[in-house]
This record gives structure tokens, sequence and C-alpha cells, in this order.
């Protein structure tokens, strides 16, 4: 029987949930990466080793990078890029020669993800991630004052947004802006209005055609390298998977997914699987995603959304939500059989609750409900397992 690699991502040794937690909960591994290391630097050999060390020590295994950043200027083209991307070739080869086998990456542009509401409580006391679009067209709008902001959205959106804005008190402003402004994971430093707004402007050139292709280009140089040391690569989807904030989105839908294979063609290019990401979009079938593109499907992050199709999602419970997870998991399980490889895994976004409601962790990465997660998805892929 073969099964998925159950692992956590960890964030290091500054992480309120440690490597001891994470090991009870029944994973055999971590995902983490070096947050430490400004981004764009090569990864040294000895850093890579140090935190190898760590996760041994606690009788763990750390073979997937999650992630490895990708500069702006790679995004953008602009200034030093080709340098950046010449480091990030030496870091594929570091991390190789020190057994990481998967690099987990993305190409959104100045946001790895966002949410209005980071610590949403649910009827049950449980708090989840949120994202509701009017509340976000009000922060763009009224907040952040982003030029140009109301050509992205219909006058009803906006109608409806300034109505909640001028419903809102100060401290419902000051929270939106906090939460929209959180800075990248494993990160404790926001965002101010200051670095989005240049940051934006920086984009202003730059359509979804041309991101896209600044993509092609970066897997064109990087590919080659990862196949010749024996990394994966794992793009993650777009989160949300549409464009926010006038920013191009182009790892969305099955069409993204498929062109970025087709972009770099070989084994080693592949995808980070996240079902709650492309389950936001009703379009993406996931099942049959699977698949089609299963050979490529180097990682997963399972977990599931509540959407409505006009924008705003928040983070289920991991069966429960807009995806059918048995009917993901059943064409896991098959795709592992067929190929006769574990794929690494690990329960995405776990919901706030019991005791992990009086302590302070990074937004979806609580302890006890990663491990509500995990219990389900594990006896899920039990269960299929034993009947396939």
């Amino acid at each position: 029987m073969i099964l998925m690699e159950q692992t956590m991502r960890w964030f290091g040794p500054n992480d309120p949930v440690s490597l001891a937690d994470i090991k009870q909960a029944g994973c055999t591994g971590v995902v983490t990466s070096l947050h430490h290391i400004p981004v764009g630097d090569v990864w040294p050999v000895g850093e890579i080793k140090s935190r190898k060390k760590i996760i041994e020590s606690a009788g763990l295994t750390w073979t997937v990078i999650e992630s490895l950043p990708v500069h702006e200027n790679i995004k953008k083209q602009s200034g030093n890029f080709e340098e950046l991307i010449e480091n990030y070739k030496l870091s594929l080869r570091n991390a190789a020669a020190e057994g990481l086998k998967v690099v987990t990456y993305n190409f959104m542009p100045v946001f790895d993800w966002l949410r209005t509401n980071p610590d949403y409580e649910l009827e049950d006391g449980k708090r989840t991630l949120r994202f509701e679009r009017e509340a976000f067209i009000a922060f763009d709008l009224f907040l952040l004052q982003r030029s140009d902001a109301e050509k992205d959205y219909s006058k009803e959106e906006i109608t409806k947004a300034t109505k909640r804005f001028k419903g809102m008190s100060q401290e419902e402003k000051e929270a939106l802006k906090k939460n929209v402004l959180l800075g990248l994971p494993g990160s404790d430093e926001p965002f101010t209005d200051e670095q989005v707004l240049c940051a934006l402007a920086t984009y202003k050139n730059i359509d979804a055609a041309n991101l896209k292709k600044h993509l092609f280009y970066f897997l064109k140089k990087i590919v080659p390298v990862a196949e010749a040391v024996g990394i994966r690569l794992a793009i993650h989807p777009d989160d949300p998977p549409y464009p926010v904030l006038g920013l191009p989105r182009v790892v969305s839908t099955e069409k993204d997914l498929t062109e970025i294979i087709e972009a770099a063609p070989s084994t080693v290019n592949g995808l980070c699987f996240c079902t709650g990401s492309l389950g936001v979009r009703k379009e993406n079938d996931l099942p049959a995603m699977i698949k089609r593109l299963g050979a490529h499907v180097h990682f997963l992050h399972l977990r599931n959304t509540i959407s409505d199709g006009d924008g705003n999602f928040m983070e289920a419970n991991h069966l429960d939500g807009g995806t059918d997870m048995a009917h993901v998991v059943k064409e896991i399980v098959a795709l592992m059989n067929r190929t006769g490889t574990s794929i690494p895994m690990r329960p995405d976004h776990g919901h706030k609750m019991l005791d992990d409601l009086k302590k302070k962790t990074y937004p979806g990465y609580s302890a006890i409900g990663r491990l509500k997660g995990l219990a389900e998805l594990r006896g899920l892929e039990y269960g299929i397992s034993k009947f396939l």
C-alpha cells in the first residue's frame, strides 16, 4: 500500500508549533524554508545543513523546501534579474547536495497570499482565514487609495464597497488594513502602504501575458539545472486565484498549469497542487486535473474552501467545503499506485481551535487545527487505499 508522505509546514526555530508537536501529530517530516536568508541571496550549504540537522535530531525528515522565493526582479525581468536567476540555480544545486528533493515556489507578484480576516470566528467558536471581496475593494479604494483602482471594479461593486466602508468603525478599518497588509509567511513584519504602492507601481506595464512570458523564461533557465541535480520543481497556484490590486495572476487554472508544464518540458517541471487555491475557482475540476496532470504533481497542499463564485471564500474543514476531497484523494491514491511513488503532502490552513485559541501562531498554522485535518485526511486515504 503506497500512502502519501505526511508532513506539516514548520517556520523554523521560532515557530510556536514545535518539531515535537509535529512529530506527535503523526508526521514523518516537515516542509520548511530558510526565512532568514534575504530573497535573492544564495542558500549556503552550511545553512541548509544546519537546518536539516535540527529537523533530523527531532526524528523527522526534510525533503521539501517551502518555499525558495523568486525575487520580484525575476518576475518583472528588471534590474539584476539574470544574476538573481544564477543565484537561484546555485541554491538548487546546494539544496540537492544536501538531499533535498522538491523545491516549492510561486510567481505571485508582491503578495504571496491575501485575506481580509485571518481570524474570522465561526459559529462554533473556531477561527479561520477569510477573504471577502467587498471588504477588499473597500480597502483598495479607501484605505490603500491605489491610483485608478476604481477601473478594476463594476459600479455595483464600488457602491457596495462604499456603503460597507462608511458603515465601518475606525477600529474595523484599522483591523482590515492590518489584515490585508500581513507580511510574507514566516515573517512578523507587515507591509506598509508606501511599500505596497511602490511595489505596485513597478508592475504598471506588466500584464498577464508579460508575467507569464517572464515565468516561462525563468523555467527555461532553471529546469535544466533542476533536472541535472535531481530536484523537482513545484509551483504553487495563485491565492486568491484571480487578479488583485491590479496585479496579474498566471497560475490559477488548468490551462495555466498546462502551459507552465509545456513551457519547459521535463518531468521535474511540476506542481504544488493546492486544492484550496485551485478549488476557489468553480471551473477547476480538481480530480480531473490530477488525472491529467498527475505526472507533474510533486507536492500536495490538501485543504478545503467554501466559496460563493463572487470572489468570497474561507477555509472550511478539510473534508467539507466545495472540493470533493474523497474524490481528490482517490485520484491521488490511484496516481501513486500507477507511478509507485509516495507524494509528500501537508494538511493546509487548519482552523484555530481548542487550546490554540489562547496561543499566537502564524495565521492558518495552528497545531490542533492541522492535527484534526491530518487525522481526517489520513483516515480518508487509508480507507480508500484498502478498497482500491
